[in-house]
């Protein structure tokens, strides 16, 4: 395989320029001057089409413009029905006043409306649609039927339209009251457009979105949406009297429960004139995703700005919940809105922009910091817990002995010592203690296992092919021996950096606490695939610095500085790298670097626990270096390794502290002997003092790091680890000792 890595492509770069300045510069080829383009009038009909697909650029586009023009025709029930995505079928029906006869000649023609007639209009318009391009640019890439009828009408009219126009006279048929749309065949002259819209789930998908949003906030109106042939409607609201009871029909009652109201409104002295009413999330919920539904003037909108701001609150205010649930409503003056920036006018343009946005985020912080007290977690009993635990370590199931009859005795040199409920039985239990600054372990270990055994893996984790088959090879090649050993295994202490001691039944044995904890990492971060919490860093690091960090550490001669552009290079090609990643590394693994490169946000892979932070640019370089980006499933294991060697629990960079590593936290310090007088050139002796603010930080880093390896680590292993069959060979378990061969071993003596 080519090495793509940055550190190749600088070599070859570099490589490429010495060898180009020792080719002599050829005389440059004569290039024969060439007369202008002439320019040309283009045909109306590709005009059209080239503006048809700037304005419908999806099927949930034509969607969008016909419930749309259903609202303006003071509807109150719309339907929509759609077919492969909308590709095949998009039906719209309404209940409006219809269309009358006389216009509909002209209907689809572009640039006839019924919403405005001269330009300054514009600026107090109160419908949705005001160009006349919508159903226009329908008809030149698919065809269009219409249906309508109006009050007092005996029967309706149905006509066709291609290219703007009709290709028959309205024709009488029967018709209920309102107007229905059909839409066929969209893009079938666009073969390239046709082409990249082949998912027609995703493209189903938009437009369920779309008609949620618009049916939480139209709630006068009744919304239905289902695929063509279906007898459930995927959206279906009715008519309600609050938007509250509209999210809870549409979103569900998790959400709607979830869920504070909030208000600002502001007037003409300060600057900026509006009123705003909404609801935002609290921390009970909970998900992958910010969904923001914002409307400003009952227009369906997005803002960049606006959604920012209220990430960044919360992911200041609940970093657990940063990903909210926000509706909006904003109201003011339509003179201080410009609806015409956007072709298909999903954004706007407001009158002191910057001012709102700080009042609506200052308003939003006040509540969330406010109902913070709070927060509701459903929680299994721990007697049921507790109770399957126990069951799942017996090995064959236990049957009641008959009255009267003993329970059997255990041989000596079969009999289990250690028992894990039993804290005298372990290692700790007979080495002095040190006094470290440690969490609360007394009172939150309880909470700690708690939560280890709630957070189960999601079952559906991800619908990708490529991680299916990355956690099928993990369940294939899981060791039936080991998986046994780690399930039903006791924690006895730790042995050395490296190595813990474990027992099960009456072995003894070393595990490589590093190779256990990488590999549950790695697994982990599969199964938790598009599903993670996210850590908030207080202050973001710039990629391209922590990268070259990780390429100076790791320079066997740091002092050499003539491979410091090369290392400066290899460092911004990394960080290229990544920056054109940061969409997927976002949505699959919740690492977060924003627009400036700047990461500011990691995974949780196992909760309570956070990884070391010093190891962040080694972490960043092997994402750059070691993930082969173009192959799907090669791309996800590769991310999911560096993630789980990052999350890996290593030993921390201080020395350990305990026996003769304290040694290394001795300085040496020059003084000057009090019996010879300076001035006359005393006697200078060195003395070693003890650094105990670094001799603190390194006790508590190595007995944080130990209590997460009991706390944390086994009880995770011992619910989600499947071993694989490499660890019985590469010494990541070794028997040391074994009870029976002990007894034999005394016997002889």
């Amino acid at each position: 395989m080519t090495d793509c890595s940055p550190l190749a492509v600088a070599m070859e770069e570099e490589e490429s320029t010495a060898m180009a300045m020792e080719v002599e510069e050829s005389p440059s080829t004569s290039i024969a001057p060439r007369d202008p383009p002439k320019i040309q009038r283009l045909e109306e009909s590709v005009v059209n089409r080239i503006a048809a697909g700037e304005v419908i650029q999806r099927p949930v586009s034509a969607v969008k413009e016909l419930v749309e023009n259903s609202l303006d025709a003071d509807s109150t029930s719309i339907s929509v029905t759609v077919k492969d995505g909308g590709l095949k079928l998009i039906q719209v029906s309404d209940d409006g006043h219809g269309i009358r006869r006389e216009d509909l000649p002209i209907l689809c023609e572009r640039h006839t409306t019924s919403k405005l007639s001269k330009y300054e209009d514009l600026f107090s318009l109160s419908s949705m649609g005001f160009r006349g391009e919508a159903l226009a640019s329908m008809t030149y890439v698919a065809h269009v039927t219409v249906t309508t009828i109006t009050k007092g009408q005996i029967h309706g009219h149905r006509v066709s339209y291609r290219d703007g126009v009709m290709e028959h006279e309205p024709k009488a048929c029967a018709a209920v009251k309102g107007t229905q749309i059909m839409v066929e065949n969209l893009f079938y002259n666009m073969i390239a457009r046709r082409k990249t819209l082949q998912n027609s789930a995703d493209d189903y998908g938009k437009i369920v979105d779309l008609l949620s949003r618009m049916a939480i906030h139209h709630n006068n109106v009744s919304f239905s949406c289902r695929k063509h042939g279906a007898v459930k409607a995927d959206v279906h609201s009715v008519v309600s009297s609050s938007r509250l009871d509209s999210i809870r029909s549409v979103y569900g009652v998790s959400v709607a429960k979830s869920l504070i109201k909030v208000e600002v409104s502001s007037g003409e002295s300060s600057g900026c004139a509006f009123d705003m009413e909404g609801f935002v999330s609290n921390s009970n919920y909970v998900a992958k995703k910010t969904i923001l539904v914002l409307f400003i003037n009952d227009r369906l909108v997005e803002c960049s700005a606006l959604k920012r701001a209220i990430e960044i609150v919360y992911a200041a205010t609940l970093p657990k919940a940063s990903k909210p649930f926000v509706y909006m409503s904003i109201n003011l003056p339509r003179e201080h809105v410009d609806i015409n920036i956007h072709p298909t006018k999903k954004e706007v343009s407001l009158l002191n922009q910057e001012i709102m946005i700080e009042m609506i985020q200052s308003e939003v912080e006040l509540k969330l910091r406010n109902t913070n007290d709070t927060r509701t977690f459903q929680e299994q009993k721990v007697e049921y817990i507790q109770s399957t635990l126990k069951s799942s370590r017996s090995d064959t199931p236990v049957s009641p002995l008959p009255s009267g009859q003993k329970t059997p005795k255990v041989p000596v040199h079969k009999m289990v010592r250690t028992d894990s409920s039993d804290p005298a039985g372990r290692l700790h239990a007979f080495l002095q203690p040190k006094p470290h600054n440690l969490p609360d372990t007394v009172s939150s270990l309880s909470a700690v296992r708690s939560s280890i055994r709630q957070r189960r893996n999601p079952k559906e984790t991800a619908d990708l092919s490529s991680v299916q088959e990355l956690l099928s090879g993990v369940d294939g090649c899981c060791h039936p021996g080991l998986l046994e050993t780690v399930r039903n295994c006791t924690y006895v202490g730790m042995a050395d950096d490296v190595f813990a001691l474990v027992q099960y039944q009456t072995h003894l044995y070393l595990a490589n606490v590093v190779n256990l904890s990488k590999e549950l990492m790695y697994q982990q971060t599969l199964r938790r695939f598009a599903h993670f919490n996210a850590i908030q860093l207080s202050d973001p690091a710039p990629l391209s610095e922590l990268i070259l960090l990780a390429l100076q550490e790791e320079d066997l001669d740091p002092e050499n500085n003539e491979k410091d552009h090369l290392k400066e290079r290899i460092a911004e090609m990394n960080t290229e790298l990544l920056m054109e990643k940061v969409e997927m590394l976002e949505e699959y693994f919740s690492v977060f670097i924003d627009s400036d490169g700047n990461l500011s946000r990691l995974p949780v892979i196992l909760d309570q626990y956070t990884p070391d932070m010093d190891r962040v640019p080694e972490f960043l370089l092997c994402l750059g270096n070691d993930v082969e980006w173009e192959d799907e499933k090669a791309c996800f294991q590769g991310v999911s390794a560096a993630i789980g060697n990052f999350y890996a629990m290593h030993p921390p960079l201080l020395p350990n502290p305990s026996g003769d590593g304290v040694r290394f936290y001795y300085t040496k310090t020059s003084e000057k002997s009090s019996q010879e007088n300076p001035a006359l050139g005393g006697n200078v002796e060195m003395e070693s003092v003890l650094d105990q603010d670094l001799l603190s930080d390194a006790e508590t880093a190595w007995a944080q790091r130990e209590w997460s390896i009991q706390h944390v680590l086994f009880p995770s292993m011992r619910l989600f680890l499947k071993p694989p069959a490499s660890m019985a060979s590469n010494g990541t378990f070794v028997k040391v000792a074994s009870l029976e061969k002990l007894y034999k071993i005394f016997e002889r003596c």
